[in-house]
Order: C-alpha cells, then sequence, then structure tokens
C-alpha cells in the first residue's frame, strides 16, 4: 500500500475504492484486530444487505497475491447501475507499482471471470482510458471486445461464458 500511496494513491481527489481504503483503514493495517475489522468491512461489501451510499452496488473484493506478497486487488461489482454502465463497469483492478507488467493485471481479470460467473453474469463490462494500453492488453488478452469510446473511456464486454 506504501508503493500505492507513493504514486499519489489515497490522497483526497483519488476516489476510487483503494484510494478510499488508504484513507480510511491503513493507519491501522499493521494490527491485528483492526486490520480483522479492515476484513470484515470488505468481505460485507459483497452482501445486498449491506448499507451503502445509493450509488453503489455489492461488490467482491479479491486480492491477489504471489506468495505472502500483496500483488493487487481486484474489484467486482454484482451488477452494473447507470453510473457504472456509463464509466466503470463491472471490474476494476489495481496492481502495486513494482509488480506491474509481469502478467499480474491479465490473470487477476481472468481469475475474475468464474467468479462473475458464479454471481449470475454472463459478461463483464470493463473499461479503461483510451490512452492506457497496458490495460487495453489486459481486457482484449482477456477476450474483451471494443464496444465504443465514450469520452475518454473505453467500454468492452469479457464473456464469462467459458470462464473456469
Amino acid at each position: 500500500m506504501e508503493e500505492f500511496r507513493a504514486e499519489g494513491r489515497g490522497a483526497p481527489e483519488d476516489d476510487s475504492w483503494l484510494g478510499r481504503d488508504i484513507r480510511v483503514f491503513s493507519s491501522h493495517w499493521d494490527e491485528p484486530e483492526p486490520f480483522g475489522r479492515f476484513v470484515e468491512h470488505v468481505r460485507s461489501l459483497a452482501l445486498e444487505e449491506t448499507p451503502r451510499p445509493p450509488e453503489h452496488v455489492p461488490t467482491t473484493i479479491l486480492w491477489w497475491v504471489d506468495g505472502d506478497e500483496f500483488v493487487g486487488r481486484l474489484t467486482l461489482r454484482h451488477r452494473l447501475n447507470p453510473w457504472l454502465l456509463e464509466s466503470n463497469g463491472h471490474i476494476g483492478y489495481d496492481v502495486r507499482p513494482s509488480a506491474r507488467r509481469r502478467g499480474h493485471a491479465s490473470a487477476m481479470l481472468g481469475a475474475a471471470l468464474p467468479v462473475a460467473r458464479e454471481l449470475g453474469i454472463d459478461r463483464v463490462l470493463v473499461t479503461c482510458d483510451a490512452d492506457n494500453t497496458a490495460s487495453r492488453f489486459v481486457i482484449e488478452r482477456n477476450g474483451g471486445v471494443l464496444e465504443d469510446r465514450r469520452g475518454i473511456k473505453l467500454r468492452y464486454w469479457v464473456p464469462c461464458a467459458h470462464a473456469s
């Protein structure tokens, strides 16, 4: 998380899940009991009954590790609302800076497709900025088909049907 913080994640203007988690929870991640509460919070986000802001939907957060090293995380939204349909999609992912360009993002997205299928999602919407060549490659490598561009965002649909 310190690597993410060093690149500006967690700053007040970072409205991503990762940014919010860094701001709200990071001061206690090194302590077992508060970290346990954080894990409970993360797991509760997937439950329909968990209170959430009206613009949020149930969300599964998956952590990607290599041995005992945290590499990144993936956010899987269980359904789309108008805002997610327009710009953010079902899935977002973050790979720590020192672990980038090693195939982790492609593996993370591939591993999330069966989870999405188990949630009843036939195909996931994954978006990226048009100038993010690396993310475009990750999405296309996992079978993503470009639907269109909306503003700076490219919108891809990735089938879950053959994910295993």
